[in-house]
């Protein structure tokens, strides 16, 4: 049984999700150099903003398959070590999202009215109404650097607040941003023009200590600054300076460039500056979400199957994946297929998608079939992480293409693979009920369902000859669950498909290339 070790505080709804596929040891607080001494042990790692999964851990671990950070960032693990392993990393882009953008709006009015300093003023005895005169955001200006899910519903409440929204993110056009109810402009615009400014995006080089001393000297004296997204966008010293000189008016901030914070020129000021600890995610609602999201994604990874949100699987969002999940596992199938056709040494892998599926995002149908195509070299070591690296390192050329003409059925997936023994193709297709079939082999036309243990045959169509077979296969005590037969003309080449119960005793696919007609015989195991 898996083992997965849980090395930060979660809901135990989480816990019990796990315990459906693993063993789960939970051990908080450990320190790195304990957690390297015991990763080795896991199948499986879950974590939130406490560990820090850094390169000398994931080396050390040897069976570790999935690392799931409970939470939106996954800026505490070292995603490129981990990818290079074949590690798939997880997190929940969405299980928090509405406690951060309350949390957000939760400290701007905290700033326009100094409520924490008006508490704590009032539980030590005074009544001290002068001092607190704040400021009203209606009709003020909000400029949103971000306008992902959190940045969005940020801009929607704003909005409700009728206040004018400006907002920079240069990954979005201006007509979603329309959308959302903001006004697309430059940074520089943004700085200048607001009266509230809010972040929500990761930490990158390039958005490090992007509000600095330079962008603080252009904003507005009213302004105030709310940080809740990452630490290390603000520069803190330069930001206690432009505070302490009156440039701006506030500044709320939930997370630091280090954390906890120890030493900090922000500490020092007086109700202009709000801290709080890094509680953005900080709700009961949140924490339950971000828990059972992950610990779903990392029992469905040890089960076998995609995560919804790998963040180092190419082109796998929720969204495509939502639409393509049933077609990788077809995928997978064909792949596994037709690499034990074309034999265990892969040249090259063709890879169409068919019909409407032409439509559809290609890269992660393209990962899936190399998953599959490389499983019987690699078994469980391929995954949707490392198949594309493995394919490159094994020197298997790729190739894409699509078309949209319609055949037999509304979408289908076509893999050619040139191998050792040979060029082999397959074709595939989900029906209504998302069952998969095999309706192509080699050009031979043909409607079964994979199972796991089948023999293909080619030969002549000729009288007797699956009565021949049948017979063979009883005298040996298999037992055939069915049986279809493709062929393009009568009296021509033919392919036959036979599921079956067992592997096939030793020795008996050299007694089937034997009977008459019969020009090839394989065993596939899926």
């Amino acid at each position: 049984m898996s083992k997965v070790l849980v090395s930060d505080p979660i809901d135990q709804t989480g816990i019990d999700i796990l315990s459906q596929v693993a063993t789960v040891d939970v051990k908080t607080g450990l320190k790195p150099e304990e957690l390297v001494q015991i990763i080795g042990e896991y199948d499986a790692l879950m974590i939130r903003s406490g560990t820090h999964v850094t390169e000398k851990i994931i080396s050390a671990s040897n069976n570790l398959k999935v690392i799931g950070r409970a939470g939106v960032g996954v800026d505490n693990v070292d995603v490129p070590a981990a990818t290079r392993k074949g590690i798939v990393v997880v997190n929940s882009p969405q299980g928090n999202t509405i406690a951060a953008a309350e949390h957000t709006l939760a400290m701007m009015m905290s700033l326009s009215r100094y409520i924490p300093d008006a508490n704590t003023s009032v539980k030590s005895g005074l009544w001290d109404r002068k001092t607190y005169v704040g400021a009203e955001v209606y009709k003020k200006t909000i400029g949103i650097i971000g306008l992902g899910k959190i940045g969005s519903h940020v801009a929607k409440v704003a909005k409700a607040m009728e206040m004018k929204l400006l907002a920079f993110d240069p990954f979005i056009s201006a007509e979603r941003a329309e959308q959302i109810g903001c006004q697309l402009v430059d940074l520089d615009l943004l700085i200048r023009q607001s009266d509230y400014i809010t972040l929500h995006i990761p930490k990158t080089p390039e958005s490090t200590h992007l509000i600095n001393a330079e962008r603080l000297a252009k904003m507005k004296p009213n302004a105030r600054i709310i940080n809740c997204s990452r630490g290390g966008i603000f520069d803190e010293e330069a930001l206690a300076i432009a505070l302490k000189n009156g440039q701006i008016a506030g500044a709320a901030l939930d997370v630091f460039e280090s954390e906890p914070l120890i030493d900090s020129p922000l500490k020092t000021l007086g109700k202009e500056v709000i801290l709080t600890p890094h509680l953005g995610a900080s709700t009961t609602e949140a924490q339950l979400n971000v828990a059972i999201d992950v610990a779903e994604q990392i029992r469905d990874v040890l089960l076998g199957l995609p995560a919804r949100s790998a963040v180092n699987i190419p082109g796998l969002s929720p969204d495509i994946l939502e639409k393509l999940k049933p077609y990788m596992q077809l995928a997978e199938t064909l792949g596994n297929l037709v690499g034990q056709l074309a034999g265990g040494r892969i040249e090259s892998l063709n890879v169409k998608l068919q019909g409407e599926l032409a439509t559809s995002k290609s890269q992660p149908l393209v990962i899936a079939s190399l998953k599959g195509l490389l499983y019987q070299a690699l078994r469980e070591r391929v995954n949707y992480v490392n198949a594309n690296i493995e394919a490159k390192e094994r020197g298997i050329r790729v190739v894409e293409t699509r078309d949209q003409f319609v055949r037999d059925y509304p979408g289908s997936l076509y893999l050619e693979a040139t191998g050792n023994l040979g060029i082999h193709s397959v074709t595939g297709t989900l029906l209504g009920d998302g069952e998969i079939r095999i309706t192509d082999i080699d050009g031979f036309p043909i409607n079964v369902p994979p199972s796991q243990y089948m023999l293909f045959t080619v030969h002549r169509d000729m009288p007797g000859i699956i009565g021949n077979i049948g017979s063979l296969l009883g005298s040996f005590n298999v037992n055939i669950a069915s049986m279809q037969v493709g062929r393009k003309i009568v009296r021509g080449d033919a392919i036959m498909v036979l599921s079956i119960d067992d592997p096939l005793p030793e020795g008996i696919l050299m007694e089937i290339t034997k009977v008459q007609g019969i020009q090839e015989a394989y065993t596939i195991v899926l």
